[in-house]
C-alpha cells in the first residue's frame, strides 16, 4: 500500500489529486493522510471530494474517509474501465482542477473516456482557467501523445459556479518525452477574453484591447479572441488567457479572472504581466506547466527536459510525490536564470 503524508512540502491539494491518479495508474492501494493540512481549511472540500469520486469511478475503486472535511482517504483502485462518467461538484469548485486529477487516469483507460462535469467553476480564483487547459496544457500534452478535447457548454464564476464542462480523452499506450531546451524566437501570440453576460459593458472587449495595447507597445502582436458568452444566466463573470508559442516548440500561458471591484482593464494587466514575465526570462514552459508536466514526464519512458524561471512549492511537491511513488529521479540545474528540469 502507497502511504502517503498529505501534509508534506505544499501541504495542499496537488499532493492528493498526484498520488490518487498514480495510485490508479499503478493499480496500488493508497492511504494518504493530514490531506491539506497547510491550507486554512484542512481536509477535502467539494471539489477535492468530487476529484476523488470521479477518479473512483474511472479505476472502479473502493474508497473509505471519502467525505467533506476529512483529512485521512483509503483508495483501492482496480482497473481503469473509462466510459462515461458524470461528475457534479455542487459549488463554484474548480472545474479544471477535477480534470487535471483525472486526466492521466483517463489516458491509461481501456476505452474512451467521455466525462461529463456540471455545477463547477471553469474560471475561478487559485485555478487555471479553462481556455488556458484548452489552449497551454492540452497543447503541450498532444506533443506526449495525449488525445484529448475540452468542450465549453457553460462558463462558471465565483460564487455560484453553474459551470459545466465535456472531457474526451482517447487512451495512450505510451507517452512521449518532452525536450524544450530552448525558447527561441517568439512566432505567435494569441489570447482569448471571455465575458458571461457582460457584452452591454463590452467586458470581453475592454481586456482584449487593453492587452493588445500593452504588448503592442513592446512590439508584440497578439492576436485575442473576443467571445461575449451567454450559457450561464445564473452566474455572470470573465476571464483572459494569454500564450506565446516560438519556432523552438516554446508555449508560455497566463490567464486572470473578473472579480467585483476589479476593472476590465485590471483583469488584462494581470495576465500580460505574467506573459511578459515569462517571455523575459525566455522560459520554454510557464511557472503553472512546469509543476502540471511532472506527473506526465515522470510516466513517459526517457529523459524529458524543459525550463522553468521559478521553482514554485507546486513542483517541488509534484517532483517529490512522483519520486517517491514511481520511483522515477528528477534533476534540477540552474543556467542562465532559469531552472532546467530533467528528468532521466
Amino acid at each position: 500500500m502507497l502511504e502517503i503524508d498529505g501534509g508534506q512540502k505544499s501541504g495542499s491539494g496537488t499532493i492528493l489529486r498526484l498520488s490518487v491518479a498514480m495510485a490508479s495508474i499503478l493499480g496500488e492501494p493508497l492511504h494518504i493522510y493530514n490531506i491539506r493540512k497547510k491550507r486554512s481549511e484542512p481536509g477535502l472540500r467539494p471539489q477535492h471530494l468530487e476529484s476523488v469520486l470521479t477518479a473512483a469511478k474511472l479505476c472502479n475503486a473502493d474508497v473509505k474517509g471519502a467525505y467533506v472535511g476529512s483529512q485521512e482517504l483509503w483508495f483501492e483502485p482496480r482497473e481503469i474501465s473509462g466510459g462515461e462518467v458524470y461528475a457534479e461538484i455542487g459549488t463554484a469548485g474548480s472545474i479544471p482542477m477535477l480534470i487535471m486529477t483525472v486526466m492521466p487516469i483517463c489516458i491509461f483507460a481501456k476505452q474512451p473516456t467521455t466525462l461529463k462535469i456540471s455545477k463547477g467553476g471553469t474560471d475561478v480564483r487559485n485555478s487555471p482557467t479553462i481556455n488556458y487547459l484548452i489552449n497551454v496544457y492540452l497543447r503541450l500534452l498532444e506533443r506526449m501523445g495525449v488525445k484529448a478535447q475540452i468542450e465549453v457548454r457553460k462558463y462558471g464564476y465565483y460564487p455560484k459556479g453553474m459551470g459545466e464542462v465535456t472531457l474526451r480523452v482517447q487512451p495512450c499506450k505510451e507517452l512521449t518525452p518532452i525536450k524544450l531546451e530552448e525558447f527561441g524566437e517568439i512566432k505567435a501570440i494569441g489570447g482569448i477574453s471571455v465575458c458571461t453576460f457582460l457584452a452591454d459593458r463590452k467586458v470581453a472587449e475592454r481586456q482584449a484591447r487593453e492587452a493588445e495595447r500593452i504588448l503592442s507597445a513592446r512590439g508584440l502582436s497578439p492576436r485575442i479572441k473576443i467571445v461575449n458568452d451567454f450559457s450561464n444566466p445564473l452566474q455572470k463573470g470573465s476571464s483572459l488567457v494569454l500564450w506565446a508559442e516560438t519556432d523552438r516548440g516554446a508555449l508560455v500561458g497566463s490567464d486572470s479572472i473578473g472579480e467585483l471591484g476589479k476593472t476590465s482593464e485590471a483583469v488584462a494587466q494581470e495576465a500580460v504581466k505574467g506573459l511578459i514575465e515569462e517571455i523575459d526570462a525566455r522560459a520554454t514552459v510557464d511557472i503553472h506547466m512546469a509543476d502540471m508536466l511532472i506527473p506526465y514526464v515522470a510516466l513517459a519512458k526517457g529523459e524529458s527536459i524543459y525550463l522553468t524561471r521559478m521553482i514554485s512549492d507546486h513542483l517541488e511537491s509534484n517532483i517529490w510525490l512522483a519520486e517517491e511513488i514511481l520511483g522515477v529521479k528528477f534533476h534540477i540545474e540552474k543556467i542562465n536564470g532559469l531552472y532546467k528540469v530533467i528528468k532521466g
